[in-house]
């Protein structure tokens, strides 16, 4: 009748070194650590990105002004190429007459193929100076995930880096205990005289 969990025998086995139980219970761990704690650091960190993201975000739409300008300068012919599918945009004069103000006039920065006379949503700060348009949600979401994968991945890796290490130092005294042994046995078998 067998004893214990599939795989793990509780019973002496005279072939089983110190160095073989450290390192099978260090594959419990390393599974513990695998399954538990790297996706719940991956988690907390994806959480405090998030509020931190989102609480840049509040601050940037705070200090930022979408206004409706129209093209007054002469945006370039060509445009350099860009990979990776992000719209192009080019700096250009616009003007844009604030509520209950003057007419103002900036450099804007304006998506590629944009004409004179086009009318064009363009952000500034409370300074006057032309600004990215503020974080969306999507954006606040996807700065979350990558942080979160990012830090889960490097926690398994550490873990997994660690796993090999422990190994590495198990093998290295397995083979010493091995080789002990062995010096203590060959004489018995080869019925010679240790040096």
């Amino acid at each position: 009748m067998r004893s214990g969990v599939r795989g793990w025998r509780r019973r002496d086995n005279p072939l089983r070194r110190r160095s073989d139980v450290v390192e099978a219970w260090t594959a419990l761990v390393v599974a513990a650590l695998l399954l538990v704690v790297a996706p719940l650091a991956g988690a907390l960190a994806g959480r405090w990105a998030h509020d931190d993201a989102r609480a840049a975000a509040l601050r940037q739409r705070a200090d930022r002004h979408q206004v409706s300008a129209q093209v007054v300068g002469r945006p370039p012919e060509t445009v350099p190429s860009v990979e990776g599918g992000r719209q192009q945009m080019v700096a250009v004069s616009v003007r844009w007459t604030p509520p209950g103000g003057h007419a103002r006039t900036a450099t804007a920065r304006v998506p590629a193929g944009t004409h004179r006379g086009d009318v064009v949503d363009v952000w500034f700060d409370r300074h006057g100076r032309s600004v990215a348009p503020p974080p969306n949600d999507t954006m606040v979401w996807q700065h979350t995930l990558t942080l979160g994968i990012c830090v889960a991945g490097g926690s398994a890796a550490t873990v997994l880096l660690g796993h090999a290490a422990v190994r590495r130092v198990a093998m290295r005294h397995r083979l010493a205990e091995w080789e002990r042994e062995w010096a203590l046995t060959e004489p018995q078998w080869t019925r010679r005289r240790p040096a």
